[in-house]
């Protein structure tokens, strides 16, 4: 793992004072959001099979929930900024054929 900051995957905020490897039942202290979750991992990539880079990692339902992926490693950085991204350019181009 990098040795950059840990945010939460929904708001953002960064994660102080969470013990790593993050517990299954790590919470945000903003939002409250569960953080040993899928769209925190590296491996998180919906451009894969069930959204995970990890070849045998078993797949997730709810990739917003905690779980118990033996194979989660959580990523630096604004760990959903990718999706967002994504999210507004469809957005865009939704109101661009309206």
């Amino acid at each position: 793992m990098g040795t950059g900051t840990l945010n939460c995957w929904r708001c953002g905020a960064e994660v102080v004072d969470e013990p790593l490897p993050l517990s299954r039942t790590a919470e945000c202290r903003q939002c409250r959001a569960e953080l040993h979750v899928c769209r925190m991992c590296e491996f998180y990539d919906t451009g894969k099979a069930n959204a995970c880079r990890e070849p045998v990692a078993e797949p997730v339902g709810d990739k917003t929930r905690a779980n118990f992926c033996g194979w989660f490693r959580p990523r630096t950085g604004l760990a959903g900024a990718v999706d967002d991204a994504a999210e507004e350019a469809r957005r865009r181009l939704e109101d661009l054929f309206r």
